[in-house]
């Protein structure tokens, strides 16, 4: 039985910091999840000026939507991080805020990261855009 998902980094490529240069989908279906923000139930923007509890609410918000579909971090073959800054310390302190919770195992995957100038609210610092496999 193949692996329905298989990560690679092929030798003569750099290392990476967690993700992979390539992830093959064997097959199946997709889901793509709409940019995951952090935002509350009711609409609100959580932690406006703290990049750390706004990453804690778009992973708890991206677990939610996973689950939604029956899959889990596991699932993910591709990330698109948004971060408001161009600052690398910044930067990498979200890769590693998110590294490090409960949806780390996303990150495995192909992964970019990009420091933009603005997001869609009013407040927004960081967001995230998952594809995940279904598989089965």
């Amino acid at each position: 039985m193949r692996q329905p998902i298989i990560r690679l980094n092929p030798a003569e490529l750099r290392s990476t910091p967690g993700y992979s240069h390539i992830t093959v989908v064997e097959a199946g279906r997709l889901a793509f999840l709409a940019g995951q923000c952090p935002l509350d139930r009711s609409g609100a923007v959580v932690g406006v000026d703290d990049v750390d509890a706004q990453v804690d609410q778009i992973v708890a918000n991206a677990l939610i939507a996973l689950a939604a579909v029956g899959a889990g971090p596991e699932h993910v073959v591709r990330s698109v991080i948004y971060v408001v800054s161009d600052d690398t310390k910044v930067l990498a302190s979200v890769w590693q805020r998110l590294t490090g919770s409960a949806l780390a195992t996303a990150f495995t995957t192909a992964s970019t990261l990009l420091g933009v100038a603005q997001l869609g609210f009013t407040g927004q610092l960081v967001e995230l855009d998952l594809t995940a496999t279904l598989v089965g």
